[in-house]
């Protein structure tokens, strides 16, 4: 059987499928574009958070069966899986702010490691399980700033709470799919994205919604790094290598490694006052962009992802550019603003991506 190099609806029509985190900004696209095509898709997550919610805005429009517990709750959880009997798997639901593990390193090692180990133990035995992919970050790797593109071989690490907890969510996924699943036929893998952006996003310390806020709400522009590097890439290419690699796992699962990158194309890696000045100009905001005046966690100052590994394997590549992606993200918040039918644009944004092979 040959391996496909795109999201397949055939293979996800009426399959069972478990999302945790779909409450979240990169959930709700992956439960949108699931739902598309015809997925039954079980939904565990937190409550959304923030005034504004990409679940909140497509929830009613969603057969998502959306179940609201704490993976930490390692009952409720268990329950919850055991009732689904999920064919397949992917895990988004995390603490995802490098800032707030700051302030609560407890709560982020309990929610993106233990939590994570949770889900495996519940998933240990379930005799319909093809596949599971727990997702954890591009800030895995130990990164000393050499300047080169990470690959998957390269050493795991981190010197934040948040980097540190997925570096170590990597490698307890490793151990207990060699143990606990020593006997099944399930494969358990994981994969590292790059910076996320795209229509949706409404978090606390994030560039592009921090922007819009701004816009909204007329106030300056601050940054903390303008200088960094990011491998900045559209939400939906982040997913369509998710959706594709589980798609691989289920159907020729010894022919693929258990870690993938999935990033944007080589020299899409662009600065953080780049990314600013691009979107402030698109949202119509004529002052420049100033440094914040606080105090600021470290952060590293080049990032990239080296994603061939995915191309080898899977046939996947990034298909919209820094510019189409900018471009893409910034007329969502513009059509959000204006009071469309937000459902029905993200669908054919979606739609826009699966055209663009």
């Amino acid at each position: 059987m040959l391996i496909s190099s795109q999201v397949t609806p055939a293979f996800w029509k009426g399959r069972r499928v478990l999302l945790t985190g779909h409450t979240g900004f990169k959930g709700a696209w992956t439960a949108l574009w699931l739902d598309k095509m015809g997925a039954h898709v079980t939904g565990i997550s937190l409550e959304p958070e923030g005034e504004f919610s990409l679940f909140e805005t497509l929830k009613h429009n969603l057969s998502t069966s959306s179940q609201i517990i704490d993976i930490r709750n390692a009952d409720a959880l268990d329950a919850a899986i055991k009732k689904c009997d999920p064919e397949v798997v992917l895990h988004m639901a995390a603490q995802a702010l490098v800032r707030r593990s700051y302030r609560d390193p407890i709560g982020t090692y309990e929610t993106n490691v233990m939590g994570t180990v949770n889900l495996l133990t519940s998933l240990a035995g379930l005799k319909n399980l093809s596949a599971a992919l727990i997702i954890t970050s591009d800030k895995v790797y130990q990164n000393n700033e050499t300047g080169t593109a990470f690959v998957e071989t390269d050493a795991l690490g981190g010197d934040d709470p948040y980097s540190s907890s997925k570096a170590v969510c990597e490698i307890a996924t490793t151990s207990l799919a060699k143990s606990l699943f020593q006997e099944s036929n399930a494969a358990i893998a994981t994969a590292r994205a790059g910076n996320v952006i795209g229509g949706g996003d409404f978090s606390e310390d994030r560039l592009i919604p921090d922007i819009w806020r701004a816009a909204r709400n007329g106030q300056p522009v601050t940054l903390r790094y303008p200088q960094s590097t990011r491998p900045w890439q559209h939400v939906l290419e982040s997913v369509s290598g998710y959706l594709t690699y589980l798609q691989a796992l289920t159907q020729q699962p010894a022919a693929l490694p258990r870690a993938l990158n999935f990033g944007p194309a080589k020299n899409e890696a662009l600065t953080v006052g780049h990314i600013a000045q691009e979107v402030q100009q698109a949202f119509g905001i004529e002052a420049d962009w100033g440094l914040t005046d606080t105090q600021q966690p470290a952060e590293k100052a080049f990032l990239a992802l080296n994603a061939s590994l995915a191309e080898t394997s899977l046939g996947w590549q990034a298909r919209w550019n820094a510019e189409q992606t900018l471009e893409k993200t910034v007329a969502w918040y513009k059509a959000f603003s204006d009071g469309e039918n937000m459902h029905a644009y993200t669908l054919a944004q979606i739609a826009e991506y699966e055209a663009n092979t």
